[in-house]
């Protein structure tokens, strides 16, 4: 909804907007000196798993990892918070002291917030980093030619759900939520060491295909995925299978699909899992192709788990093909 209200507003002519909203990018840009920009981001949402430390780690790692897919370095965080009359005030203890603690692992120090009563509990935060103009990474450089690498692996949005429903298992739940609360970091401190990488964004609510398709249509290329390369998180599958599907994914699949073309190859429950709307997910990097090799060694070597899993084509239809 917001994509498509958006599109109708005029647009602000401000020469210092590096990255505004006309790329459906991961944060906005503004230039201050030849030599410093902000980055900002903002990001909340509603309790995905029981333990509101926890809840509160993977609101500030899903917030921060948008200032990581600019290029940028977070420096400061205000607090969103909705809570109830009926709320226990330890549970809003624990939920801020989840996220200072990971806001404090990525040295960005919370400097405020803002709260309301609402009945449904809600947590995010408003992020400003910075970056060099001449080193923001945003998600319309894309090249043809380029290959296509991954980190994390998908399927937070459907073991989410499985949570909710309490048919999740421990393992399930234990890897959702280590993927969901590791910092994006390491993964953009080995990406600025001097990698041909054209094209940057991390992957959450719009899904894989979801943020592929704004990769393609901001860059003017199309891009091919390997399904069966693809990294999934245990029981993903298994939770796609059992109908364990949340809104968001079957809104990123009617809002998607029309540009997307699945080969008859492909199984249809990790075709729907590809529209799965994650959280905190991981980086999809579109970078040279003869440093593509480089870079996963780099990656892996740093402990973070990527694969590649596709490679840039000239514009074409489909938009996306999915192999």
């Amino acid at each position: 909804m917001l994509d498509s209200v958006l599109g109708k507003l005029a647009r602000q002519h401000d020469p210092n907007v590096l990255v505004g909203f006309e790329t459906a990018d991961d944060a906005g840009v503004y230039q201050l000196t030849p030599e410093l920009a902000l980055v900002q981001t903002v990001d909340f949402f509603t309790p995905i798993v029981d333990d509101p430390y926890v809840f509160g780690q993977i609101a500030a790692t899903n917030a921060l990892s948008d200032i990581y897919a600019m290029g940028g370095r977070p420096l400061t965080a205000l607090a969103l918070v909705c809570f109830p009359d009926s709320g226990e005030l330890k549970t809003l203890e624990d939920m801020l002291a989840g996220g200072l603690s990971k806001m404090v692992e990525a040295n960005c120090t919370v400097i405020g917030g803002h709260s309301i009563r609402d009945d449904e509990l809600k947590l995010g935060y408003a992020v400003t980093g910075t970056v060099h103009p001449q080193r923001v990474r945003a998600n319309s450089g894309a090249t043809a030619g380029d290959r296509l690498i991954f980190t994390k692996a998908l399927g937070t949005g459907v073991i989410s759900t499985a949570i909710k429903r309490g048919k999740a298992n421990f393992a399930w739940v234990r890897d959702a939520v280590r993927s969901m609360t590791a910092l994006n970091r390491a993964a953009a401190e080995v990406i600025s060491e001097g990698f041909a990488v054209h094209g940057l964004t991390d992957v959450t609510g719009f899904g894989l295909l979801g943020h592929a398709r704004e990769m393609a249509m901001a860059s003017h290329v199309s891009l091919r995925i390997h399904a069966a390369r693809v990294p999934v998180l245990q029981g993903a599958l298994e939770c796609v299978r059992s109908g364990m599907v949340p809104g968001g994914l079957k809104a990123n699949r009617s809002f998607t699909e029309g540009c997307v073309e699945f080969a008859d190859n492909v199984p249809q429950d990790m075709g729907t899992l590809l529209y799965d709307p994650q959280t905190a997910g991981g980086l999809l990097i579109s970078v040279e192709g003869s440093d593509a090799d480089r870079l996963l060694s780099q990656l892996r070597n740093a402990g973070i788990a990527a694969e590649e899993i596709g490679e840039v084509v000239a514009k074409q239809k489909p938009l996306i093909a999915v192999l």
